[in-house]
């Protein structure tokens, strides 16, 4: 039991938990009243005793107490248990001589007999006080005591329900459920079959045990489902596939003390009414199932065979001919057990026959197969529809569920006409049998699966045979709760009742008198909604939502309430229509609580009289009741209670009110869907009505089964608490107001689109000419409505309980002080609920406005502009609105919707979407034209108002209309006038929305989704065309803006083309990425949509070993200007000038051969003047015609100084045909050797005239025309505006930047001072800010240095790394460095041009040796600073450019560096004074003691290789120099000046120990590239000591 509540602080007057009792039925029975301190919340009766459990949780015994030490004769009051003393009682239970308690913390506390162990306490035959057991769950570790629910207590018994919702059970008897060989059981042990279900109630007998289980719904299929045997551990399933079916058997037989397995479905003809006497009803074609294949019982197997001839006489099978092949085609298929005999096999066959209505169909066929070949035992018919249960579960609901109704005409069983399923309410009627396929419901996705584990097993195979007939269906009832929230908080209506123990009178319901060892479901219960159970001594109770008891088992004293004696299966008690809401049983009597008519409870009583006279089997009204509010009743032995509140300020009787109303409505509510709903839904109806229908009834249903849930709550609240925190419709009324809306919306929806007209005819036909059950359940007081208002009348009918709702709400707030939490939270709901009566009242007008709106319609617009969920708002039928300009005879009619305003003329009508709709008024300067300007993607028109009302109104509506249609209220829309106060709605021009363009243009059927403003795409979107064209990116005034996406598919190679970069005015436009299907990327600017400016394309397969790679000079889509192609395959690279894609101009081309050609190009080949070397210095200077075609005059050089000279023809490499003359210079002919030495870098492209591109872009992205043509405060404002933008971009995903980069972007932002004189300080500043600059792409001089890297990388490395291009590429540098060096003084305009002079600060002159200033000259003697391009931009470009460029060095070098590195390791090996001596450097310099210091010096000049710029090296050099000099001094002890010729040999000594192996390419490296301005200072002496130390080296002799 939930915890007990406090009785609410509203007690005014009242008194609660008053206790009448009384014993059997006689017309004046009148119940005495037990006095006792506080108020009783619960009872227990046992066989002469009993337990009540009173407020404050204290617990008293009363009756006969055996067990109690002091042999009192009945005492005639209440004792209380003083051992529970120090407890919080929360429920109490008590079996036939013994009691249980349940203490607020989940423990349990047990007295009575134990003769059975059923106080769970070993060694003892009685327990004389309550004392406390344990369940100790041993699975865990280490072993956790459970807390307790609640307990039941049979005779020799008890169960308990942990707080796990599992069932644990202990004493004697197999009623235990527990598979114990040996009994008593002493200690609580776990119900295993039930675990992993969830078990809401427990309830005992004498001798038998009930559970009301939740039935597993999907939440729970995550569980592990129990497929072993949990005592032998054996598969409790196995499953053999088949050819054309599975097999699947359950026939899995215990060892360990089991008399029968779960066969489910097992049934005993003989305990049941024979078929025979049951066959005037066509319900008995099924036969109660199947005789268990003992061979103990042969009176019922001789029964049983001749049942089964009876059987197949009624089942109405067209000929007795397709039974029997039926019959033989199952046998065919079954493999019997051996025990098996042939009156059992009969008993299978004909209930199998029986399962199918038509031969033919595919379904039935299946589950026909898979039930005749269920395994060694052969099954019953329920394991047929177990399995076709999993099926439904398994296969979508549109699967037909055609199964046979058994005893309806074979031709109804069809496809068509049975699509769902009926569900007989079976009140009133004798149930058929546990075979009643009927009770199946509509809905399989929702059933517990019979077979646990075999979700995962089915075999593929059997699901697609079954998937064949695809028919529609509807679940008529909702898949776990009404929402998704309503599972948890509301009580579930899913249930199942399970049964065991013993069952001689059929106390379990499982249609026959057999014991049952472990738990089992009664099938027939399955689906009837359950909510409560409880157990007599041999008879068991079943209470569901709708207030119908079901009852089985002994009916010896007509305590079932029915005539049925004994019953075996649970059948409805006979209670008029009445409906019940709680129930108890006695020994042999039965008391169930019921709604009266008017609010008062009544109570009925069924079964053993107190004169042993006329038993009734009538369940018979007590009188008396009518007196007493009760809210429970309880029953055991023969005794009977009830417990009763008097009324507390109207507080219960409102409460009971409430629960009285709701029991109502969710009854009416299931009659309305079993007798209405259901067979229209059959009804053969056009696809777009059926179809809304079906979304209604499901609605419907979901309704209904809601109500159901609130229902069940409220009584369960009103047994236990009474209290209003535990009504759920206070705190989440969100739940219910949403059902209402939903089901309102649906039904809208079905009335507007004439769903009630449609309904008309199938109606008459199911209803007859005498629609009296319509007009009862609709409760429609007109005089002869027609059909349509009657439905109407019926589908409305659940709007009104809203009212109910409030009216109640409003009724229980008054029973509380105004001040209180309670009242404020009733008034609270009650408003929730009177608002959302008014909102729907205002849609079912709505509604109904457009349908008569419909009705008087056009006909042939109608079909094309009826939507279900579109509702009109207001139309201009009355000429009040007209379009300016029409023409003197064209009708225009403006219809505004919910969704959309339609402009329609005499045969078209064209529709505006609301969301992309702007409409603003015109003023009316003294025209007298009331305007509005409406605004739509593609078309604007002025409307024309007749008044200036006219023109508000429709302002107003079209406005708010938007607005609600933009904020995704469409469906609830408020029609003018209505709620609106008349505040000026304008919904926003800047919104959000997506459109199909349908005029003929760039944009035809392209759906844009995106951002507008005022009627065109701007801001971010999406552009969808029909042939699968996508933008994704920025719009800006309807056009692609900014930064954008697009791909295009290409047909032909079935791959897409991608692009990805800025976009203008709709075309492709600045940067971007551009890959083409064919595998080619392109990747730098466009302009206008084509390639423009500077851009690199690679082709080929993969782009990284792509075949070739041009990056250069664009124009209009074509190569023209200079350009560097690299073509993989052949191993060449072109460097030079294009036109029109082709090679034209002057040009460089390497092998990688080491062939060298410069000169011009025609037409893509050498064509004209050029030379061509090759790697042995073998050099050709003349005419060409084709590639390495050398055609006309020219000159043959050999690399040993012999020429050739004439005319020349043939292709290099081939043989040359030569005609000429061949000259060899004397050795000393030196004028004539000069004039033969050919000088490269003529006929190449110059410096100056490469990547003139690049540095337009760079121009032009500060805002220039072209170089220097520009605003230089314009040229800032660009640069800030290209970092903010770009720095946006990348806040979007900022895992692109580091956070040194962020840093670097966030110092940028700051302008550094551009104008007015240049101080030193202000140098640093510059050069520190272009350092910065220069370190981010985003900065236009960093992607101008990041460009010109990777087209400098581009030329030189690879095949470009080629000795002769030496002197080209340290032009080129020197050429960026000038070019660069303009842009920087166009910032930056006071800096000094090349060469020029900063003044140095006067302070002092110590300044300048900051480290950071590593490259700054150091001559003392001069004024200033020299401002050079090389040292302001040189530190930042070459560490960049150092590999290829160092590379291109080593490689001209390369012979002297050989000889020089020779040199330096013969003078290596050494040792050191020799190599000084050698050297010849001054005695007095090499003393002693030197050696170790000098070493020092040489890790200085190491250093060397590991710098870049050359003022870094020479300001190591310098280092050097000092550190050699300090050394000397440091030995001398005294100043000491150079001369040359005692430095030297010392430098040499150190630059030889220093091991540089690339010295001579460090050498020529510092020599290109040093500043000009230093060459003549200190630096340069010392440079050229260093270059004469290299030269020293290689000319040294050792003699």
């Amino acid at each position: 039991m939930e915890t007990q509540r406090k009785s609410s602080g509203d007690d005014g007057g009242g008194e609660r938990g008053l206790l009448h009792t009384w014993k059997g039925y006689s017309c004046s029975v009148t119940p005495e009243r037990l006095l006792l301190p506080r108020p009783v919340l619960q009872v227990a009766l046992g066989a002469r005793h009993g337990v009540l459990l009173v407020e404050g949780g204290q617990v008293y015994s009363f009756g006969e107490l055996p067990w109690k030490q002091s042999q009192v004769p009945e005492p005639a009051k209440p004792t209380l248990e003083s051992a529970l003393s120090g407890q919080r009682v929360v429920a109490v239970a008590a079996g036939s001589f013994h009691s249980g308690a349940v203490t607020e913390d989940g423990g349990i506390h047990m007295w009575g007999d134990n003769g059975a162990g059923q106080c769970g306490l070993s060694g003892l035959s009685t327990v004389p006080n309550p004392t406390p057991v344990a369940l100790v769950d041993s699975d865990t570790s280490p072993p956790q005591t459970l807390p307790v629910l609640e307990l039941a207590c049979g005779e020799k018994h008890t169960l308990a329900l942990s707080v796990q919702r599992e069932v644990w059970a202990w004493g004697s008897g197999c009623q235990l459920g527990l598979n114990a060989s040996v009994f008593p059981v002493w200690k609580p042990q776990k119900v295993e079959h039930l675990v992993g279900r969830c078990v809401l109630q427990v309830a005992c007998g004498a001798s038998h045990s009930l559970a009301l289980v939740r039935c597993l719904g999907p939440q729970d299929i995550h569980r592990p489902p129990v497929d072993k045997c949990r005592q032998c551990n054996q598969l409790l399933y196995t499953m053999t596939d088949k050819e054309d079916h599975v097999i699947i058997s359950d026939s899995h037989y215990c060892p360990l003390g089991v008399e029968l397995t779960e066969d489910e479905g097992i049934a005993d003809p003989s305990s049941g009414p024979s078929p025979t006497q049951d066959s005037e009803k066509g319900e008995s074609a099924l036969a109660n199932g199947v005789l268990p294949s003992s061979d103990s019982d042969p009176a019922a197997q001789t029964k049983d065979g001749s049942g089964a001839v009876s059987v197949v006489k009624s089942s109405l099978y067209p000929d007795e001919q397709a039974v029997k092949d039926y019959l033989k085609k199952l046998s065919d298929n079954t493999q019997t057990d051996a025990k098996m005999t042939a009156g059992g096999l009969h008993s299978l066959l004909p209930s199998a026959g029986g399962l199918t209505s038509t031969p033919s169909s595919t379904l039935n066929h299946l589950v026909a197969s898979c039930a005749s070949a269920v395994g060694e035992r052969v099954a019953s018919t329920y394991e047929a529809l177990s399995l076709k249960k999993m099926m439904n579960f398994y296969l979508p609901s549109g699967v037909s569920r055609s199964g046979g109704l058994a005893g309806t005409v074979p031709g109804v069983g069809d496809n068509t006409t049975e699509r769902v399923r009926q569900e007989d309410s079976m009140q009133g009627k004798k149930s058929s049998s546990t075979g009643d396929i009927r009770e199946e419901e509509a809905e399989g996705l929702r059933r517990r699966l019979s077979l646990p584990g075999l979700l995962s097993q089915v075999s593929p195979r059997l699901l697609r045979k079954a998937g064949r007939p695809r028919m529609r269906a509807v679940a008529l009832t909702p898949l776990g709760g009404a929402v998704p929230e309503a599972q948890e908080v509301l009580p579930t209506l899913q249930t199942e009742v399970w049964s065991w123990g013993h069952g001689e009178h059929g106390q379990l319901g499982h249609g026959d008198n057999l014991a049952r060892l472990q738990p089992l479901c009664i099938k027939s219960l399955n689906n009837k909604e359950v909510v409560r159970v409880a157990a007599g001594a041999h008879h068991s109770l079943a209470v569901t939502a709708q207030s119908q008891v079901f009852s089985w088992g002994s009916n010896s004293s007509g305590q079932l309430g029915h005539m049925e004696s004994p019953s075996t299966v649970p059948r409805l008690a006979k209670v008029n229509g009445i409906r019940v809401w709680d129930v108890s049983a006695g020994e042999r009597h039965t008391l169930l609580l019921a709604d009266g008519d008017c609010i008062q409870p009544i109570i009925y009583y069924s079964g053993q009289q107190v004169k042993e006279g006329e038993e009734e089997s009538q369940p018979v009204l007590l009188p008396f009741c009518m007196n007493v509010r009760t809210n429970s009743v309880f029953a055991g032995g023969r005794r009977c209670v009830a417990l009763s509140d008097r009324n507390v300020m109207g507080f219960i009787a409102s409460l009971h009110e409430l629960a009285a109303a709701e029991r109502k409505f969710y009854c009416k509510l299931c009659n309305v869907k079993t007798q209405i709903i259901r067979p229209l839904l059959d009804s053969a109806l056009g696809q777009v009505t059926l179809g809304l229908l079906q979304t209604l009834a499901g609605r419907f249903s979901l309704l209904c089964h809601l109500t159901g849930q609130h229902a069940a709550s409220l009584t369960a609240n009103l047994r236990r608490g009474r209290d209003v925190k535990s009504l759920l419709i206070l705190d989440h009324a969100g739940i219910f107001l949403d059902s209402y809306n939903e089901y309102c919306s649906s039904l809208g929806n079905f009335q507007v689109m004439a769903g009630f007209q449609a309904l008309t005819k199938p109606s008459l036909d199911f209803f007859g000419k005498s629609p009296e059950l319509l007009q009862r359940l609709s409760e429609c007081s007109e005089e002869n409505p027609t059909m349509a208002d009657l439905l109407v009348a019926l589908f409305y009918l659940p709007t009104r309980h809203l009212h109910e709702y409030g009216r109640l709400l409003l009724k229980l707030a008054t029973c509380f002080e105004v001040c209180s939490n309670d009242y404020q939270k009733l008034q609270d709901s009650c408003s929730k609920f009177e608002a959302l009566t008014l909102k729907l009242k205002r849609k079912r007008k709505e509604a109904e406005y457009t349908f008569h709106f419909w009705k008087s319609f056009p006909g042939k617009m109608t079909d094309s502009l009826r939507k279900p969920h579109r509702r009109l708002i207001c139309e201009s039928s009355n000429k009040a609105l007209t379009l300016q300009n029409a023409g003197r005879f064209s009708v225009n009619w403006f219809i505004l919707f919910n969704d959309a305003l339609v402009h329609a003329q005499f045969s078209t009508h064209h529709v505006f979407p609301l969301a992309t709709l702007w409409v603003e008024p015109i003023p009316e300067e003294n025209t007298g034209i009331h305007g509005l300007k409406v605004i739509t993607p593609e078309e604007t028109f002025t409307l024309l108002a007749s008044s200036a009302m006219e023109k508000t109104k429709w302002l107003r509506s079209i406005n708010q209309a938007v607005d609600q249609a933009l904020s995704g209220a469409g469906q609830d829309s408020t029609s003018v006038g209505s709620g609106s106060s008349g505040q000026k709605l304008e919904p926003p021009t800047s919104r959000t929305a997506s459109y199909t363009f349908y005029k003929d243009g760039r944009l035809k059927e392209a759906t844009y989704e995106g951002r507008w403003l005022n009627g065109k795409p701007n801001g971010r979107g999406v552009l969808k065309w029909p042939d699968g064209r996508i933008y994704t990116g920025e719009f800006k005034n309807g056009l692609e803006d900014g930064f954008g996406e697009f791909v295009a598919p290409n047909k032909t190679l079935n791959k897409n083309d991608h692009y990805q970069g800025q976009w203008k005015d709709g075309k492709m436009h600045g940067l971007g990425t551009y890959r083409y299907a064919s595998g080619e990327v392109y990747d730098g600017s466009f302009q206008d949509g084509m390639r423009h400016g500077h851009g690199m394309l690679r082709s080929g397969k993969l782009n990284t070993s792509s075949p070739s790679v041009f990056i250069g000079q664009w124009l209009q889509d074509k190569k023209t200007g200079y350009g560097v192609f690299d073509d993989i395959t052949k191993g060449e690279k072109y460097m030079g000038m294009w036109q029109d894609h082709l090679r034209q101009g002057t040009g460089v081309v390497v092998t990688q051969f080491g062939l060298y050609y410069e000169g011009a190009f025609k037409d893509n080949k050498m064509m004209g003047t050029g030379i061509l070397l090759s790697e042995d210095d073998t050099t050709y200077e003349g005419e060409f015609s084709d590639d390495w075609t050398l055609n006309g005059k020219g000159v043959l050089t050999m690399a040993n100084g012999d020429y050739l000279e004439g005319s020349f023809g043939g292709e290099w490499g081939t043989g040359l045909k030569v005609t000429g003359s061949y000259f060899k210079p004397h050795l000393f002919d030196t004028d004539k050797d000069k004039t033969h030495t050919v000088k490269l870098g003529r006929l190449c492209v110059c410096a100056e005239d490469k990547w003139q591109a690049v540095f337009e872009e760079c121009w032009s992205q500060l805002g220039c025309e072209s170089s220097g043509q520009g605003e230089n405060w314009k040229a800032w404002e660009n640069i800030a505006v290209a970092l903010t933008t770009s720095r946006r971009q990348i806040q979007d995903s900022p895992e692109i930047l580091s956070r040194s980069h962020s840093r670097t972007l966030e110092s940028l932002e700051v302008i550094p001072q551009h104008v007015g004189p240049i101080t030193m300080e202000r140098y640093h500043t510059i050069r520190l800010y272009l350092i910065k600059a220069c370190d981010t792409p985003l900065h236009p001089l960093g992607r101008l240095v990041e460009t010109l890297v990777a087209v400098y990388r581009m030329t030189y490395v690879g095949v470009g790394a080629n000795r002769r291009l030496l002197p080209q590429a340290v032009n080129e540098i020197k050429s960026y460095l000038n070019r660069i060096f303009q842009i920087v003084r166009f910032l930056f305009p006071d800096l000094p041009e090349e060469g020029g002079l900063i003044p140095e600060p006067t302070a002092n002159a110590e300044d300048k040796k900051e480290p950071d200033a590593t490259d700054a000259p150091l001559e003392s003697p001069k004024p200033g600073r020299v401002v050079s391009s090389s040292a302001l931009l040189l530190p930042v470009l070459l560490p960049r450019l150092y590999p290829p460029l160092f590379t291109l060095y080593a490689l001209d070098k390369e012979r002297e560096d050989d000889v020089y590195w020779e040199c330096v390791l013969r003078l290596n090996k050494q040792p050191d004074l020799a190599l000084l001596a050698f050297l010849g450097v001054q005695q007095y310099v090499t003393h002693p003691g030197e050696k170790q210091q000098v070493l020092s010096v040489f890790c200085f000049l190491c250093v060397c290789s590991t710098t870049f710029t050359p003022s870094d090296k020479l300001q190591v050099i310098q280092l050097t120099f000092e550190e050699i000099t300090q050394e000397v001094q440091s030995l001398l002890k005294q100043d000491f000046l150079w001369s040359m010729d005692d430095l030297f040999p010392v430098f040499l000594y150190v630059v030889l120990r220093a091991r540089i192996r690339n010295l001579g390419s460090e050498v020529s490296l510092i020599e290109d590239l040093m500043d000009p301005c230093v060459q003549h200072g200190e630096h340069g002496i010392m440079f050229t000591t260093l270059k004469a130390c290299y030269y020293q080296i290689q000319h040294e002799k050792i003699t």
